[in-house]
């Protein structure tokens, strides 16, 4: 899933060992400002300290996530995770340059003038 938004808010990194090794946890807060009362949304990123590094407060961004639940001691938590950011275009793409107009040239003439149109 996608979402468009604008970063209000980066908090510290949590960090912390498991089973499985040491692992990194940092959540951004973004505004969705395509909503009515500009919803906000904190999203998760674990282990991409190097792509809330290139977050920039104020800035919008294109957020590709996930959405996961899980149960622990009988209640219900569930994460926002991204797993990619792209920032949004701010300016539009310039137009490409006029082009000249297609001029289709005169068919090549051999020496003695008559038009030769072999495709060969």
């Amino acid at each position: 899933m996608e979402f468009e938004g604008k970063v209000l808010e980066i908090l510290p990194p949590v960090s912390g060992q498991s089973a499985r090794g040491t692992w990194e946890r940092q959540t951004v807060i973004f505004e969705q400002p395509n909503k009515q009362y500009g919803k906000e949304l904190a999203v998760t990123f674990m282990n991409k300290s190097q792509d809330v590094a290139l977050l920039r407060v104020g800035e919008s961004y294109m957020v590709s996530f996930d959405i996961e639940s899980r149960n622990y001691q009988g209640r219900w938590y569930t994460d926002v995770r991204a797993w990619r950011v792209q920032p949004m275009q701010q300016a539009a793409v310039p137009p490409m340059p006029d082009m000249p107009p297609f001029v289709e040239e005169p068919a090549a003439a051999s020496a003695a003038g008559v038009i030769d149109d072999m495709p060969f």
